[in-house]
């Protein structure tokens, strides 16, 4: 088995283990607390699902660094893990069945492998450097090619965005509102880079993300042939598309990680 394989077999089992508790807990109602502000929230379930993702890790990859949104830590010179354990806390909260476990993998700088686990759904997205799959059919990222026949997930502008922008982030907004097909809010920024992994939607973006929240969703893009713009390993924008997405002729164009700011 080649070593982004064993990694993400690895991936796998954390997800999966720590998705049956979060799946049983799920439309619970469980209390909720807040970290930056009430935009934040955070469970009981979060901070368990991390506790036993990281038990899988160091049993079966002892001595790899973990990045964690729970529980921190620091990206190391080998092995490094990037853990969301619930990536969609609000939804998750409220009973909205868009949420799910996400994974990253990283050796050195380069990222090899990416779990994206949809427990509600027991949809596994799975990459390694050999691929991407869905359920363990391959994963082909192709859509549509331009704005105006085209599906795009974001959760652009978060409040955040209008506390520093205000009109300029409604300006974008409204072009992307008009521009596109459909544009949605789902949240949940690593299901979202799954789903256009998948091909089920053609564009997603969103501002502020953690290396947490994209790291395994960034390898399910490249692997399944799309687009994903941004670095992974920093908090800031993020941007991924089908292949054979226009990106030069879209509204999406003026937020492209690489020139916008």
């Amino acid at each position: 088995m080649a070593p982004s394989a064993e990694l993400l077999d690895i991936a796998v089992e954390a997800a999966r283990t720590a998705g049956e508790r979060l799946r049983a807990a799920f439309r619970t109602r469980p209390a909720v607390e807040t970290k930056r502000d009430f935009h934040d929230p955070v469970t009981e379930h979060d901070l368990a699902a991390e506790e036993t993702i990281r038990a899988v890790i160091a049993k079966r990859a002892p001595g790899s660094a973990i990045v964690g949104e729970e529980g921190g830590g620091a990206a190391g010179e080998g092995v490094t893990w990037f853990v969301d354990p619930i990536d969609g806390t609000a939804n998750f909260a409220a009973g909205v069945a868009f949420w799910c476990v996400s994974i990253g993998v990283a050796v050195g700088g380069d990222l090899v492998a990416g779990v994206v686990y949809d427990p509600v759904r027991d949809d596994l997205f799975a990459a390694s450097e050999e691929g991407a799959w869905c359920n363990g059919a391959p994963l082909r990222s192709r859509g549509a090619t331009r704005d105006r026949e085209a599906m795009l997930l974001t959760s652009y502008p978060t409040p955040r965005d209008f506390d520093e922008h205000g009109d300029e982030a409604l300006r974008r907004y409204g072009r992307l509102l008009t521009s596109f097909s459909a544009l949605r809010r789902p949240g949940s920024a690593a299901l979202k880079l799954a789903h256009v992994a998948a091909g089920w939607s053609d564009a997603c973006f969103g501002r502020g993300a953690s290396p947490w929240d994209v790291a395994a969703g960034a390898v399910l893009v490249r692997q399944a042939g799309g687009l994903y713009l941004g670095d992974p390993f920093r908090v800031g924008p993020y941007l991924a598309v089908v292949d054979g997405f226009d990106l030069d002729s879209s509204a999406l164009h003026e937020l492209d990680p690489r020139t916008s700011s």
